[in-house]
């Protein structure tokens, strides 16, 4: 099992993000500074260290110098800094990849997994970060992952009774927020809808890019749904925009009229 450790001082963005991890299959660990990593290595060596740059006692560039002078350990940096000099910064300094926040945690877990694939093999890791040369992301996208079979059937967003129909499986009830969300996606399937329009329509305020309350939205909703109904919702991160509701869906009314 691949042990990852995530240095990250905003808490709710780590916890949220160890948790993900641990439910795919990984074994995680959590820092908060450059320090609580050195003691997480101490204790054992880590294969994927998820690296922010802000850091309390010691910016993420330094912490990344001094993990790649003593460790083999890929990096994968994900902060909320995306300029050009940062990132070149990053990479040179032996960053694997690099990516902006916010980010879909689907594209933190493609991106391990693809660490690890060419770790396996004996490649050097830091292949991944070569197509990022002009932009913020690097490496596969995580939608294949996230498109099986059911989701090019139809689903049915009941905007009567407030819940969301999968392919298969039992219809998973809303709350008034969540219910608020999928009407915007569904309202245009296969689109992007910007996180500045969900905001305004969740919160009545501009979005802020540095709240994480959008992105906790769906990964709850995304758990919500997969643990109710065995179906994982087809609801996916368009980068720089916001999201997309990637399959085929009807509301409940356009069902209703064609019976």
């Amino acid at each position: 099992m691949a042990r990852i450790i995530v240095v990250e001082d905003e808490a709710d963005l780590r916890d949220d993000l160890v948790e993900y991890l641990d439910r795919c299959g990984f074994e995680v660990g959590g820092a908060s500074r450059g320090a609580e990593l050195d003691r997480l290595l101490e204790a054992g060596p880590a294969d994927v260290i998820v690296l922010d740059i802000n850091l309390p006692d010691e910016d993420g560039f330094s912490v990344a110098r001094r993990v790649r002078a003593s460790s083999s350990a890929a990096i994968i940096m994900l902060t909320a800094r995306s300029g050009l000099i940062d990132r070149v910064i990053g990479l040179e300094l032996g960053a694997d990849v690099y990516l902006v926040k916010p980010v879909d945690f689907r594209e933190v877990e493609a991106q391990i997994k693809a660490l690890m694939r060419r770790m396996q093999k004996g490649a050097a890791p830091q292949s991944a970060a070569e197509p990022s040369a002009g932009m913020p992301v690097a490496g596969p996208t995580p939608a294949p992952a996230h498109a099986p079979a059911d989701s090019r059937k139809v689903w049915v967003f009941d905007d009567i009774e407030w819940r969301i129909q999968p392919p298969t499986g039992s219809a998973v009830p809303l709350t008034a927020t969540e219910y608020k969300f999928l009407s915007l996606l569904v309202a245009a399937p296969g689109e992007a809808v910007s996180r500045q329009d969900i905001s305004i329509t969740l919160t009545g305020r501009d979005w802020d890019p540095y709240s994480r309350s959008i992105d906790s939205l769906v990964r709850r909703l995304r758990i919500k749904v997969e643990e109710r109904s065995g179906c994982a919702l087809p609801v996916q991160a368009v980068h720089g925009v916001g999201y997309a509701f990637v399959g085929p869906v009807v509301t409940s009314a356009v069902e209703d009229s064609a019976d």
